[in-house]
């Protein structure tokens, strides 16, 4: 008997159903000699802090930075029940083996590593690795199980991505929180995400446009333009210049045949970028609708960075290119063109090859699916389509003409093969999404070398340079992959993974530091005021996304082979240890979060504003340290509560009643006065009084 072990449910009813497997029961299904079960996504995670010593428990500037020796782990809370089925299942004595069929990724490594050592398994293991939830892919995934061993180095990326995540989020989120007094997330790869926001907003708003000026001409059945000039006043001696000229003398026409490749198929960033520009789609939905598709047998693997296929999937290409041109109505009668060669490339195909559309085409009826599953299914065709076409041809025609000692051009396109355009403009035309621009032909050049021609009309165009725009999904995707200052084709150090960067703007919104806001028919994502904040006053380290993409990359060479796990997590300790032994609040830092709770008093300290928060009321300005805890001894060994309208109190008059005090001594109850003692120390005292101003 063997354990299949899948990442979700619905995936490990699929691989059932190709076992055998048909009998259902508490937590897993039985048959044809297999057990298959579940994980329920992370069943096992990092352990809080407060798992490394009660000195943990509080968030305290004093027991930073907190770096584990040995990690502990702990069942995700509300998934205990499914643990237990797998530990007991694993433990099985009829159990000779386990199967490991999570999703064949590095989340999905990890997730069934951990449930493993959880359980304190010790049986075989072998590897199923798929990129279709199709049943002749899963057979033949089951005929070709892997050794376990082979993945040994992607699970170590895995867990070092994990920690450093827990080590920055933890050790930055209760520093920076401690010292500002709120709480503020940090994380590894969200952080220099809302940096890249921040400086594109920053770049907006210092943005000082600039005149350009550009000389057009009307000639017989033709326009042509002159270059671009930034001083107006020769501009205008050209617009004159012109005039008098009253005709132009043709130099050159050049006429060169052109042709555009068709695009590579998507990886998931470029679907999430296009469905976003296209569909109007965030990353989020994206992702959740190609989950479903995948989990629906409809498309392949969907958190891949790989825009090619591997060689031996050529021979199986044709017949998919006519099932996905016949199940969007492209090229019902002639077969439709399909040149594999553009799509293969061994050696560009990591851990999956580029996304798909199945052969579950055949069967499916796409008519019944949601709208956005269904928009997304055809957006995924049509690339596919696109990909393995034909190139698109042209002819592009250039007039220089010459007009008062200066150049003027005109071009004009002459589509010889429409080629993969045909298919887009075919699926854009029948689309109910926004229109993607497609070439058209330019009206035609009527004129010949050393002609003279006359001139019609005289025209000085003036336009001024522009910001740049606020960052979309699409836009930030793309900053997100190439760090921000890279340029597209170079080795990809990005920030997160195209599985995780959907999940890090969620976050980033869910966390106050982001917005999204519509302007003119698009969603643009710009920082709140929080995350300005939050951006103007951490340091470089934390924020760099240069430097947080280079450790992606390092993660990825833990995952290859060609770095070391232990210098990777040395590195995020050390940036760590410096930055909390190093970070201190200025003045001007004080000021960056202006607070928007109802003043409760002024400070005896300084004679700033006291503000409620969670644990008690505090004042302003960060550097003062002024604060009354709700949990103080004082209050709670006399069962008393430190209200609103009792901190108000002490804060104008430095003394306020506390009738019915009880007492631990007597346990009865007696009246006194609460007297606000403060010396200035770490710790805010207090004494009380009795009547007659007696002491205690």
């Amino acid at each position: 008997m063997k354990l299949v072990i899948a990442e979700k449910a619905s995936v490990a009813n699929s691989v059932a159903a190709v076992l055998g497997a048909g009998i259902r029961k508490k937590g897993y299904l039985e048959g044809g000699g297999f057990l298959v079960s579940w994980c329920v996504g992370h069943l096992i995670r990092l352990a809080d802090a407060a798992a490394y010593g009660e000195q943990y428990k509080n968030w305290q500037l004093e027991t930073l930075p907190i770096l584990p020796v040995k990690w502990s782990y702990r069942v995700a809370d509300g998934k205990e029940k499914q643990f237990q089925v797998l530990k007991e299942l694993m433990n099985r004595m009829d159990v000779e083996g386990v199967i490991n069929a999570c999703d064949a990724g590095r989340e999905g490594e990890l997730i069934f590593r951990l449930v493993y050592e959880q359980a304190g398994c010790k049986k075989p293991v072998e590897r199923l690795w798929i990129s279709s939830m199709e049943d002749s892919a899963i057979r033949e995934g089951l005929s070709h199980l892997r050794p376990t061993a082979e993945y040994d180095r992607l699970y170590e990326a895995a867990l070092c991505r994990s920690r450093a995540d827990w080590l920055v989020g933890m050790n930055a989120t209760r520093l920076f929180s401690c010292l500002y007094h709120r709480t503020l997330n940090i994380g590894r790869v969200m952080t220099p995400t809302l940096a890249l926001l921040v400086k594109r907003e920053a770049d907006i708003y210092t943005f000082k446009p600039a005149a350009f000026y550009r000389i057009i001409l009307t000639l017989p059945g033709m326009t042509v333009k002159g270059k671009t000039m930034q001083d107006r006043a020769q501009a205008k001696e050209l617009e004159a210049a012109c005039r008098a000229a009253d005709c132009v003398y043709v130099e050159t026409i050049e006429k060169k045949e052109r042709e555009e490749r068709p695009p590579a198929l998507y990886d998931l960033t470029t679907l999430q970028r296009e469905a976003n520009r296209f569909l109007g789609f965030t990353a989020q939905q994206t992702l959740d609708y190609l989950q479903a598709l995948y989990e629906k047998r409809l498309c392949t693997y969907p958190r891949t960075d790989s825009r090619f296929l591997t060689s031996d999937m050529a021979k199986d290409l044709p017949d998919l290119v006519q099932t996905a041109a016949a199940a969007i109505q492209i090229s019902k009668d002639a077969p439709f063109p399909c040149n594999a060669v553009q799509v293969v490339c061994d050696r560009k195909v990591s851990d999956h090859h580029a996304l798909l559309p199945t052969m579950g085409l055949q069967k499916a009826d796409l008519g019944a699916l949601p709208g956005g599953e269904r928009a997304l299914l055809r957006l995924l065709i049509v690339r596919l389509l696109c990909a393995v076409g034909q190139p698109y041809q042209y002819a592009e025609t250039t007039v220089s003409v010459k007009c008062a000692g200066h150049i003027f051009q005109a071009k004009k396109e002459e589509i010889i093969q429409p080629g993969w355009r045909e298919s887009e403009g075919s699926f854009w035309g029948q689309s109910k999404g926004k229109e993607k621009p497609i070439r058209e032909d330019n009206k035609a050049l009527v004129l010949s070398e050393g002609q003279t021609c006359s001139v019609i009309a005289v025209e000085v165009k003036e336009g001024e340079t522009t910001p740049p725009l606020h960052f979309t999904e699409d836009t930030l995707l793309a900053a997100m992959e190439t760090a921000g200052d890279m340029p597209y084709d170079a080795e990809r150090k990005g920030l997160g993974t195209p599985a995780t960067r959907a999940g890090i703007l969620e976050k980033l919104i869910r966390s106050g530091f982001a917005e999204r806001r519509q302007k003119e028919g698009r969603t643009y994502l710009l920082p709140t005021k929080k995350g300005l904040a939050l951006a103007g006053m951490l340091p470089e380290t934390i924020q760099s996304p240069a430097m947080t993409a280079e450790w992606e990359h390092q993660l990825k060479e833990i995952e290859h082979g060609t770095a070391a796990s232990e210098s990777f997590m040395r590195q995020i300790e050390a940036m760590l240890k410096e930055l909390i032994q190093t970070y201190r609040l200025t003045q001007t830092d004080t000021s960056l979060f202006p607070s928007d709770r109802a003043t409760v008093g002024t400070c005896p300290r300084c004679g700033g504003s006291v503000v409620e928060i969670k644990k008690g009321f505090v004042c302003e300005k960060r550097s003062c340290g002024f604060a009354l805890w709700k949990g103080n001894r004082f209050f709670t060994a006399k069962k008393k509560e430190l209200t609103k309208e009792l901190a108000a109190a002490l804060l104008k008059d430095g003394k306020a009643k506390l009738p019915g005090c009880y007492s631990e001594k007597t346990g009865k109850l007696y009246d006194a006065v609460a007297v606000l003692n403060d010396d200035g120390g770490q710790y805010v005292n207090l004494k009380l009084e009795f009547e007659g101003g007696k002491g205690k």
